[in-house]
């Protein structure tokens, strides 16, 4: 009896794998393609002498929030119109925005270069004692 129910249960999951495997085999090609896309990217960072600027710009923009939209009425006619939020403060457009965005995310990387000498010599020390 337990090896019908094994048997049972191993056509079951063969049967759901067979439906969904559209679906499993497009998340593994997209994981596929992110890890080769990664492993490029790797490969020419180590010929490319800015790529440690590049990441660390990448890794501020991601610490930095994203720009919102608002629906607000027009103080001169009243009419709705859309606004841009950034970190609380309301733009009229959204190229104003994006560069307030901007502006964060190269004070943010800027900070990580400023401090970057304090931690390495922090670093140096505790490995030295």
């Amino acid at each position: 009896m337990d090896r019908l129910i094994t048997t049972t249960i191993l056509i079951i999951v063969a049967i759901l794998l067979y439906r969904f495997r559209a679906p499993i085999l497009g998340a593994l090609r997209r994981f596929d393609a992110r890890n080769v896309e990664r492993i490029e990217e790797q490969a020419r960072d180590r010929h490319d002498r800015f790529a440690h600027y590049r990441h660390t710009l990448q890794l501020a923009e991601e610490q930095v929030e994203d720009i919102g939209e608002v629906p607000a009425l027009d103080e001169r006619t009243g009419i709705g119109v859309t606004r841009y939020v950034f970190e609380g403060e309301q733009f009229v457009s959204r190229d104003e925005a994006e560069a307030a965005r901007q502006r964060s995310i190269v004070k943010k990387a800027r900070k990580f270069y400023e401090e970057l000498p304090q931690a390495l010599a922090r670093h140096r020390k505790e490995t030295l004692t």
